[in-house]
Parts: C-alpha cells; sequence; structure tokens
C-alpha cells in the first residue's frame, strides 16, 4: 500500500522471516556464532532461548540460507506437543526417509540406515528444531537418544534447540544431566536496545529500496523502542503501521505525533489486553451480581472499552476507505496519462 510512497521496493517489515532482512544485534550475532561453531565442531547440542518475537527463527532461516556446506542435509522441525514416537515420525517427514512401518522401532532403524547412508556418502544431518519449549521432557530425551547414532566416533546427527524461555527450566531439570552435557554452547537472545531498534529499522528500510535516511525524527526510535520494548516482532508490526498511517496521512517524516497516534489505535495488538491487566486468575469464579454498586460500574466499564474498540474500528475503515479512493485516482491519472500518450502516438 504505502510502498510506492516511500520508494520501497518491497515491504520491508513484513512477519515472516527472510534471511534477506537479517539484522545481527549483539546477541543475535552471538546467537549465530554459536550456531556457526556448532556446525563446525559437527557434534553436540546448540541451544537458544528468546522471549516471544526475538528473533530465534530469523537466525535459524539465516543459518540455513548460508549453508554452502553440501556434506550438510538439513532440516528444521517447528513442534507443538509431540511425544517421542510423533516426534521420530517428524524427524522421518522432514528427511523424506522411507520407513517399513509407523512403529516406534521401524522409525529409529529408519532414521539409523538413512543416517549411516549419508555418512558413507560423507555427509551429516542437521536437526532444527524450532519452538522446542513445546516438547516434553522425554521428548527432548529421545533426541539425546539420536545423538548417540555413531560411527567412527563420529555422531551422525546434530542438533540445534530454538525455544522460549520455557526450555530452560525443561533442561535444567534434574533428570536431563545427561542431555546438559551434550550442549556444546547455549544463548540467549534479549530484546534490542534504543540505539540497535534504530540501526535495526533503517538497515530494513534500506534492505527494502529505500535510500533516505531521514524517514523518521530523531526522536522516533526512542519512542518507538518504548512502545514495542524492544522486540523486533513487535517493531515490524508497530512500523508496519506506522508507514500505512504515514501514507494515508500524506507524511513525508513519521514524527512522535505520528508514533504517538498510531501507539493509542494499536493499544490492544501490542499489549495484548485491553488495559495490560493478567487475564488468568487462580481465584475462584463468582456469580456476579447484576444490581450491586460495584458490578454496575465494572459493566459500565466494560461497555466504555468496547465502544473505544469500535470507535477505533471506524475510524481505520474510514481510513481504509481513504486509501483506496487515493489508490483510484491515481490509477486514473495513470489511465488518462497513457491515453493520451497512446494518442500521440
Amino acid at each position: 500500500m504505502y510502498e510506492s510512497h516511500y520508494g520501497f521496493t518491497e515491504k520491508p517489515f513484513q512477519l515472516s522471516p527472510d534471511p534477506r532482512f537479517f539484522f545481527a544485534s549483539n546477541h543475535h550475532q552471538r546467537a549465530l556464532s554459536y550456531l556457526q561453531y556448532g556446525l563446525d565442531q559437527g557434534e553436540g547440542f546448540i541451544v537458544i532461548t528468546g522471549p516471544i518475537g526475538t528473533g530465534k527463527t530469523t537466525i535459524a532461516r539465516n543459518l540455513l540460507s548460508q549453508l554452502g556446506d553440501e556434506s550438510i542435509v538439513a532440516a528444521q522441525l517447528v513442534t507443538t506437543k509431540l511425544d517421542p514416537h510423533e516426534l521420530l515420525a517428524l524427524i522421518v517427514s522432514e528427511f523424506n526417509i522411507k520407513a517399513k512401518g509407523d512403529k516406534k522401532a521401524d522409525l529409529i532403524q529408519a532414521i539409523e540406515q538413512f543416517l549411516v547412508e549419508l555418512n558413507r556418502q560423507g555427509k551429516r544431518a542437521l536437526l532444527i528444531v524450532d519452538e522446542a519449549q513445546n516438547l516434553p521432557a522425554e521428548t527432548v530425551e529421545e533426541l539425546r537418544m539420536l545423538s548417540n547414532f555413531q560411527r567412527d566416533n563420529k555422531p551422525l546427527i546434530q542438533s540445534f534447540l530454538l525455544g522460549q524461555e520455557e526450555l530452560k527450566p525443561i533442561i535444567q531439570a534434574p533428570n536431563m544431566e545427561q542431555f546438559r552435557q551434550r550442549i556444546i554452547a547455549s544463548a540467549h537472545l534479549k530484546p534490542l536496545s534504543v540505539e540497535e531498534v534504530k540501526e535495526y529499522i533503517n538497515h530494513r528500510v534500506h534492505q527494502a529500496g529505500c535510500e533516505r535516511d531521514d524517514l523518521f525524527s530523531e526522536n522516533a526510535f526512542e519512542l518507538i523502542h518504548e512502545k514495542t520494548l524492544g522486540v523486533p516482532r513487535k517493531i515490524n508490526i508497530f512500523v508496519d503501521r506506522l508507514l500505512l498511517f504515514g501514507f494515508l496521512e500524506e507524511l513525508d517524516v513519521i514524527d512522535s505525533e505520528a508514533i504517538l497516534s498510531v501507539a493509542e489505535e494499536m493499544e490492544v495488538e501490542l499489549t495484548g489486553s485491553l488495559n495490560n491487566k493478567a487475564l488468568d486468575s487462580t481465584e475462584p469464579s463468582q456469580p456476579m451480581v447484576v444490581n450491586s454498586t460495584e458490578n454496575v460500574e465494572h459493566i459500565k466499564e466494560v461497555l466504555r472499552d468496547v465502544e473505544e474498540i469500535l470507535e477505533s474500528s471506524i475510524k481505520e475503515k474510514v481510513k481504509m476507505a481513504r486509501y483506496v479512493d487515493k489508490l483510484l485516482k491515481h490509477k486514473s491519472k495513470q489511465y488518462a496519462m497513457e491515453n493520451i500518450e497512446n494518442s500521440e502516438d
């Protein structure tokens, strides 16, 4: 929508991970270095953890895009809560391994034969497990058992685990000592600092074809950091909306006023709730007494919140209508110019 207005050749803040837009902050570069070190070692486990949206999957995609070593056969799993049998079945599927049956013994035998054949070809397997915090402890242990497949004292498969912070207590449990001893490196991703937010935004803007360094006012980056907490995924969502807002308002520069306006519109999306309070409660639910003063006030507050949401939705629809109108005028002008050029020919 806003690409041509600001001189982009593509959307700079799309949510899907794209190695071309990888930004190497200090923490991300360290994590990537650990992954590359692990590749060089060819054994053990590398564990990368971090909060939601800090770029763990992007790092994995960047690593896979840089693999110029044809001796490494890689597969990436994005897991849910898999039991050991389901994990083995998914590994068989992702590596395109043919198994005689679907029993656990059949899957393990097929995986071992596949790994041995890779070794004969001078190759080895790399397994990247994303969202690994969803794996039960017994499934993580199954990964460790797979690392026991060796030939000439060299492991036939290597695993990288990428997960949210909940992965830490799973690995730190007393019964995971053997697994911990196989970890050769680990790193924890953190949100970006204010300076890194500025570098991150400018990097993606330039990568998308816009050469401007003044698209955002100087004080904009600190405010964007405040609203997104430096989380890359939230930055992508927020700045994408900022650019759309700037296009609809015909802004040449995104300033603090625009940021505050969009932040107010996106409060629910950025905080995850209307009032930024926890939604879960350990207290047992109580029946509501409608005629109590306290509950009447609560209902009024809820209705006010609903009214605000509806008003915000209407504003968004109005802006979209303005955008469509502007787009139609632009297309009409282009069509008229083409007709003039054709008539002159």
